[in-house]
C-alpha cells in the first residue's frame, strides 16, 4: 500500500514538473516580438478595413540585418529600422515603394507617418501594441489560430 501511495506522488510530481515547465516556454514564446503581426486596431479604420488591406508588420530577425524590418498596409512595401528593448521601442528610417494604388494609400500614409512616433511596446498574449501615449497601434500574431 505504501508503495503504490508512494509511485502515486511521484506521478503527480512529474506531471506537476512538466506542466510548470510546459507553461513557462509557452509565455516565452508568447512574448516573443520578432514575428509577424496582423494589424487589426488603429486609428478609425475598422477591422474589417485593416482585413482587406492586409495590414501587417513583419518583425522578423534577419542575419544580414538584424534590425531592419518590413511592412505593407494596402499597397506599398513599407521598411524601418526598429529597437526592442524591455518595453521600450524605436523606430527610424521609414519608407517604402512609390506606387499609387486607388483607395488604398490613407492607411500607408497614416502608419508611415505615426510608426517613428511610436515609443512603446507591450505583448499580451498574442497582441502586440505600440503607442507614443497618444496614438496606438493593436497587432494580432500572424501565427496565432
Amino acid at each position: 500500500m505504501k508503495f503504490i501511495k508512494t509511485i502515486g506522488v511521484l506521478s503527480l510530481l512529474m506531471l506537476l514538473m512538466y506542466s510548470c515547465k510546459t507553461s513557462n516556454q509557452s509565455a516565452s514564446t508568447m512574448e516573443n516580438i520578432h514575428r509577424k503581426w496582423m494589424l487589426v486596431e488603429y486609428k478609425d479604420f475598422t477591422k474589417d478595413e485593416l482585413v482587406k488591406l492586409e495590414a501587417n508588420m513583419d518583425l522578423m530577425k534577419k542575419a544580414e540585418a538584424p534590425n531592419r524590418y518590413t511592412a505593407k498596409m494596402g499597397c506599398n512595401g513599407m521598411f524601418f529600422t526598429a529597437e526592442f528593448n524591455q518595453g521600450k521601442a524605436k523606430f527610424s528610417g521609414v519608407g517604402s515603394t512609390m506606387m499609387y494604388c486607388e483607395g488604398r494609400m490613407k492607411l500607408e500614409e497614416l502608419f508611415g507617418k505615426d510608426l517613428p512616433k511610436m515609443n512603446q511596446y507591450k505583448i499580451d498574449g498574442h497582441f502586440l501594441t505600440l503607442t507614443d501615449g497618444t496614438t496606438s497601434m493593436k497587432f494580432v500574431a500572424a501565427d496565432w489560430d
